[in-house]
């Protein structure tokens, strides 16, 4: 496509950017929105993956069909089954009509599977034969049906390695991956960071009847250096934040400073794991990490105590042995006061708090998560940066209702 062309998809579809990895993502969606090959479209949180799976969709014959997207992740276990392939009255408790499902609805259209990463492995392996064979089979029923649907996928999970663990099914990644479509993150999308701030902040100007805040030269700098761990998603959000709160509308480097957390790689693993980790289980490895360097840091403090203390020849209170790794115990030595030799001596105190275990730490994370966001869960979920599902699941594991 030319430039003009691509030019023209981003006006019709409100995607801002000049980037090159950016335009190429465009290209390969409409090279291959007129056949019916499954695109699986990949990217971390928040880069806009959404906006592909309708380029493909109003670019394909099938335009005129059911275009139907799906948030995997959101949709319990229990019944992603019944809302992908439909169920047959009183097939389970509760099921009190027949439902068509979102394949029976979309016969003739495009299904946009997000987060196709959090399906669980028996509704991985309906899907493989939808699109083996386009068959699928109601929950509660015998009878086969048919249906004609393009299926779109997206994650940010990194599939290869959810395979590794026995999570993903191989033989239906291969399917779906059929032509990939990959996003790049905004850090790597340069002055297109500018652009969009400048987008948002039209768009709040307008939503609150206020003049649109502008960034000055090294407010710029700023914003095009940092990280941006919630992508797109997290660059609206700042922007409409500053745009509410500064009454100054013209925005300086410090002033923006105040809305970005300087060192988001310091958060809690639970909290920031970056391109290093996609499930929750990898958050549990950071966490363990963390909890492991700062047990042995604690020994080393306890180890420079004890050699300052045993040169000085001062008494002290033995300090108990290392725990294991799976528990924080930490100890504070207090300050010895030395006099002279009429004097008495300060033994030093030791304090020692209860441990604290990984899932009682994990618990006390979701906890707060949650708190923050009013017991909403969805936005809980994305502080966390674990999907819906996850959340759910550890809601009702560590009793959280």
């Amino acid at each position: 496509m030319t430039k003009t062309e691509i030019q023209q998809v981003k006006l019709r579809f409100g995607i801002i950017g000049n980037t090159e990895t950016l335009a190429r993502a465009i290209d390969i969606a409409i090279q291959v929105a007129p056949t019916d090959l499954s695109v699986l479209i990949t990217g971390e949180s928040g880069v806009g993956k959404e906006s592909f799976p309708q380029i493909i969709h109003q670019y394909s014959r099938r335009k005129h069909g059911q275009y139907i997207a799906v948030n995997c992740g959101a949709i319990p276990e229990g019944t992603i089954d019944s809302e992908l392939f439909g169920h047959e009255k009183g097939a389970f408790t509760g099921a009190i009509g027949e439902r068509r499902g979102y394949f029976g609805e979309a016969n003739g259209g495009t299904i946009f599977l997000d987060e196709v990463g959090e399906l669980p492995l028996p509704t991985q392996a309906r899907l493989l034969r939808v699109l083996e064979t386009g068959e699928f089979i109601k929950v509660g029923s015998s009878k086969v049906e048919k249906t004609d649907v393009r299926i779109v996928a997206a994650t940010n999970v990194n599939l290869n390695e959810a395979i590794s663990n026995g999570k993903f099914r191989e033989d239906l990644y291969y399917r779906l991956n059929t032509i990939p479509i990959q996003i790049p993150p905004l850090r790597e999308r340069g002055a297109d960071v500018v652009l969009l701030f400048r987008k948002f902040a039209s768009d709040f100007a307008e939503k609150y009847r206020m003049p649109a805040i502008q960034l000055t030269e090294d407010a710029k700098h700023v914003l095009i250096g940092y990280a941006w761990p919630g992508n797109v998603r997290q660059l609206k959000n700042i922007t409409e934040q500053i745009s509410i709160i500064e009454t100054n509308r013209e925005i300086t480097a410090d002033i923006l400073k105040i809305y970005l957390p300087s060192r988001p790689e310091n958060q809690l693993p639970a909290l920031w794991l970056g391109k290093h980790g996609q499930n929750f289980e990898r958050e549990r490895e950071f966490l363990y990490k963390a909890l492991y360097d700062m047990k042995k840091e604690m020994n080393e403090l306890q180890k420079l105590v004890h050699d300052l203390m045993s040169e000085k020849g001062v008494q002290q209170t033995v300090i108990s042995k290392p725990q294991p790794v799976s528990t924080i115990n930490i100890q504070r030595v207090d300050t010895v006061h030395t006099h002279s030799e009429d004097d008495d001596i300060q033994d030093t105190e030791e304090y020692i708090e209860e441990p604290l275990s990984l899932d009682e730490v994990e618990k006390e994370t979701i906890q707060k998560a949650l708190d923050k966001n009013n017991g909403k869960r969805r936005a809980a979920a994305k502080d966390l940066n674990i999907s819906e599902r996850t959340l759910y699941r550890k809601i009702k594991e560590y009793g959280l209702e």
